[in-house]
Protein backbone atom coordinates (compact mmCIF):
# COMPACT_ATOMS: atom_id res chain seq x y z
CA UNK A 1 0.00 0.00 0.00
CA UNK A 2 1.29 3.47 -0.62
CA UNK A 3 2.75 5.59 2.31
CA UNK A 4 0.56 8.70 2.54
CA UNK A 5 2.88 11.71 2.53
CA UNK A 6 0.54 14.44 2.59
CA UNK A 7 -1.34 16.15 5.32
CA UNK A 8 -3.58 18.74 5.96
CA UNK A 9 -2.09 21.79 7.46
CA UNK A 10 -2.31 21.52 11.41
CA UNK A 11 -4.36 24.53 12.21
CA UNK A 12 -7.01 22.66 9.33
CA UNK A 13 -6.47 19.35 12.02
CA UNK A 14 -6.84 21.83 15.04
CA UNK A 15 -9.84 23.14 13.53
CA UNK A 16 -11.28 19.97 12.41
CA UNK A 17 -10.52 18.59 15.67
CA UNK A 18 -12.30 21.50 17.62
CA UNK A 19 -15.56 21.42 15.20
CA UNK A 20 -15.01 24.66 13.44
CA UNK A 21 -14.24 23.65 9.98
CA UNK A 22 -17.34 24.25 7.34
CA UNK A 23 -19.31 20.81 6.41
CA UNK A 24 -17.64 20.21 3.13
CA UNK A 25 -14.12 20.92 4.63
CA UNK A 26 -14.95 18.72 7.55
CA UNK A 27 -16.27 16.21 5.44
CA UNK A 28 -12.62 15.94 3.46
CA UNK A 29 -11.10 16.25 7.09
CA UNK A 30 -13.04 13.24 7.90
CA UNK A 31 -12.10 10.79 4.85
CA UNK A 32 -8.97 11.46 4.85
CA UNK A 33 -8.25 10.63 9.00
CA UNK A 34 -10.31 7.90 8.30
CA UNK A 35 -7.72 6.76 5.64
CA UNK A 36 -4.22 8.10 7.38
CA UNK A 37 -3.12 6.59 10.79
CA UNK A 38 -0.50 9.46 11.13
CA UNK A 39 -3.51 11.94 11.57
CA UNK A 40 -5.54 10.20 13.30
CA UNK A 41 -2.77 9.71 16.17
CA UNK A 42 -2.21 13.34 16.27
CA UNK A 43 -6.12 13.92 16.11
CA UNK A 44 -6.38 12.26 19.09
CA UNK A 45 -3.26 14.32 20.72
CA UNK A 46 -5.30 16.94 19.81
CA UNK A 47 -8.36 16.14 21.02
CA UNK A 48 -6.77 15.03 24.54
CA UNK A 49 -5.36 18.22 24.97
CA UNK A 50 -8.21 20.27 24.70
CA UNK A 51 -10.12 17.60 27.15
CA UNK A 52 -7.25 18.43 29.51
CA UNK A 53 -7.78 21.97 29.41
CA UNK A 54 -11.49 21.55 29.33
CA UNK A 55 -11.55 19.44 32.03
CA UNK A 56 -14.08 17.31 30.15
CA UNK A 57 -13.17 13.68 28.67
CA UNK A 58 -12.59 13.73 24.92
CA UNK A 59 -14.89 12.68 22.29
CA UNK A 60 -12.51 9.85 20.37
CA UNK A 61 -10.52 10.54 17.32
CA UNK A 62 -12.58 11.27 14.05
CA UNK A 63 -15.82 11.91 15.70
CA UNK A 64 -17.78 14.31 13.93
CA UNK A 65 -21.01 15.24 11.98
CA UNK A 66 -20.16 14.66 8.22
CA UNK A 67 -22.63 15.27 5.86
CA UNK A 68 -24.69 12.27 5.29
CA UNK A 69 -28.44 10.58 3.96
CA UNK A 70 -30.40 10.59 6.70
CA UNK A 71 -28.25 13.94 8.03
CA UNK A 72 -26.39 14.62 10.88
CA UNK A 73 -24.57 10.95 11.50
CA UNK A 74 -21.97 10.58 13.28
CA UNK A 75 -18.92 8.53 12.93
CA UNK A 76 -17.45 6.85 15.26
CA UNK A 77 -13.81 6.42 16.50
CA UNK A 78 -11.25 5.48 12.96
CA UNK A 79 -9.48 2.24 13.26
CA UNK A 80 -8.57 1.43 9.72
CA UNK A 81 -5.22 1.76 8.44
CA UNK A 82 -6.45 2.62 4.87
CA UNK A 83 -8.41 0.15 4.15
CA UNK A 84 -11.60 0.91 1.74
CA UNK A 85 -15.03 -0.34 2.43
CA UNK A 86 -15.35 -3.31 -0.52
CA UNK A 87 -17.04 -0.69 -2.63
CA UNK A 88 -14.44 0.81 -2.90
CA UNK A 89 -15.06 3.96 -0.81
CA UNK A 90 -13.55 5.03 2.19
CA UNK A 91 -16.42 4.33 4.92
CA UNK A 92 -17.28 8.02 5.64
CA UNK A 93 -18.37 8.53 1.86
CA UNK A 94 -19.95 4.83 1.59
CA UNK A 95 -21.84 4.80 4.65
CA UNK A 96 -23.30 8.64 4.12
CA UNK A 97 -24.03 8.53 0.47
CA UNK A 98 -24.87 5.23 -0.09
CA UNK A 99 -22.61 5.09 -3.38
CA UNK A 100 -19.71 2.60 -4.62
CA UNK A 101 -17.33 3.67 -6.44
CA UNK A 102 -18.42 2.42 -10.04
CA UNK A 103 -22.02 3.70 -8.80
CA UNK A 104 -20.85 7.43 -8.99
CA UNK A 105 -23.54 9.20 -11.81
CA UNK A 106 -20.86 11.28 -13.66
CA UNK A 107 -21.36 14.37 -15.47
CA UNK A 108 -19.10 15.25 -17.73
CA UNK A 109 -17.68 18.44 -17.80
CA UNK A 110 -15.06 18.85 -20.04
CA UNK A 111 -12.89 16.12 -22.27
CA UNK A 112 -11.18 13.42 -19.99
CA UNK A 113 -13.17 15.47 -16.77
CA UNK A 114 -16.15 14.21 -14.79
CA UNK A 115 -17.35 15.50 -12.06
CA UNK A 116 -20.35 14.40 -9.27
CA UNK A 117 -21.77 17.11 -6.63
CA UNK A 118 -22.35 15.77 -2.98
CA UNK A 119 -25.90 17.17 -1.74
CA UNK A 120 -24.48 19.06 2.19
CA UNK A 121 -26.66 19.42 5.00
CA UNK A 122 -29.90 22.23 4.19
CA UNK A 123 -28.22 25.81 4.86
CA UNK A 124 -24.61 24.23 4.85
CA UNK A 125 -22.22 27.04 2.65
CA UNK A 126 -19.40 25.78 0.63
CA UNK A 127 -19.07 22.65 -2.08
CA UNK A 128 -18.73 19.11 -1.90
CA UNK A 129 -17.26 16.99 -5.07
CA UNK A 130 -15.83 14.00 -6.73
CA UNK A 131 -13.95 14.95 -9.87
CA UNK A 132 -12.44 12.35 -12.69
CA UNK A 133 -9.39 12.86 -14.68
CA UNK A 134 -8.93 10.65 -17.60
CA UNK A 135 -5.17 9.90 -17.30
CA UNK A 136 -3.05 12.67 -18.58
CA UNK A 137 -6.05 15.16 -18.95
CA UNK A 138 -6.09 18.12 -16.49
CA UNK A 139 -8.35 20.40 -15.15
CA UNK A 140 -8.44 24.25 -16.20
CA UNK A 141 -5.51 26.81 -14.72
CA UNK A 142 -7.89 28.38 -11.70
CA UNK A 143 -8.12 29.98 -8.35
CA UNK A 144 -9.74 29.48 -5.44
CA UNK A 145 -12.71 31.75 -3.29
CA UNK A 146 -11.85 30.56 0.22
CA UNK A 147 -10.35 27.18 1.55
CA UNK A 148 -9.71 23.99 -0.79
CA UNK A 149 -9.37 20.65 0.22
CA UNK A 150 -8.75 17.79 -1.87
CA UNK A 151 -8.64 13.81 -0.86
CA UNK A 152 -7.29 11.88 -3.45
CA UNK A 153 -9.13 8.46 -3.18
CA UNK A 154 -7.99 6.59 -6.28
CA UNK A 155 -4.96 6.68 -8.50
CA UNK A 156 -2.95 10.26 -8.61
CA UNK A 157 -2.61 13.84 -10.00
CA UNK A 158 0.43 16.40 -10.01
CA UNK A 159 0.44 20.20 -9.87
CA UNK A 160 2.69 22.69 -9.56
CA UNK A 161 3.55 21.84 -5.85
CA UNK A 162 4.21 17.86 -6.58
CA UNK A 163 2.57 14.97 -6.56
CA UNK A 164 -0.85 13.61 -4.53
CA UNK A 165 -1.42 10.13 -4.26
CA UNK A 166 -4.22 7.52 -2.84
CA UNK A 167 -5.52 9.33 0.78
CA UNK A 168 -3.16 12.64 0.06
CA UNK A 169 -4.76 15.52 0.92
CA UNK A 170 -4.02 19.24 -0.84
CA UNK A 171 -4.54 21.73 1.72
CA UNK A 172 -4.97 25.46 -0.24
CA UNK A 173 -6.16 28.82 0.15
CA UNK A 174 -7.61 31.45 -1.96
CA UNK A 175 -3.86 32.75 -2.71
CA UNK A 176 -3.17 29.25 -4.77
CA UNK A 177 -3.88 29.09 -8.69
CA UNK A 178 -3.03 25.48 -10.06
CA UNK A 179 -3.66 23.00 -12.43
CA UNK A 180 -4.42 19.52 -11.18
CA UNK A 181 -3.24 16.89 -13.81
CA UNK A 182 -4.83 13.13 -13.53
CA UNK A 183 -1.27 10.27 -13.45
CA UNK A 184 -0.62 8.89 -17.02
CA UNK A 185 -1.40 5.40 -16.22
CA UNK A 186 -4.68 5.68 -13.50
CA UNK A 187 -5.96 8.99 -13.49
CA UNK A 188 -7.57 10.33 -10.49
CA UNK A 189 -10.92 10.17 -8.54
CA UNK A 190 -10.38 12.91 -6.01
CA UNK A 191 -13.05 14.22 -3.14
CA UNK A 192 -12.69 17.86 -2.90
CA UNK A 193 -14.68 20.20 -0.36
CA UNK A 194 -14.06 23.96 -0.65
CA UNK A 195 -15.54 27.06 0.61
CA UNK A 196 -16.89 28.24 -2.07
CA UNK A 197 -16.66 28.24 -6.26
CA UNK A 198 -12.90 28.21 -8.20
CA UNK A 199 -11.95 31.12 -10.74
CA UNK A 200 -10.91 29.81 -14.08
CA UNK A 201 -8.33 31.78 -15.40
CA UNK A 202 -7.98 30.18 -18.83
Amino acid sequence: MTAIRRHPESVTLMSFAAGALAEPLSAACSVHVSMCAQCRGELRDMELVGATLLGSTPMGAGRVAVPAKPREVQLGAHTGDGVRNRDGLPGPLARNYGLALDQIPWKRLAPGVWQHHLELSPGAEGELYFIKLAPGFRLPLHGHTGAELTVVLTGAFTDASGEFRRGDMQDIDNSIEHQPVGDKQEGCICLVAAEGPYLLKG
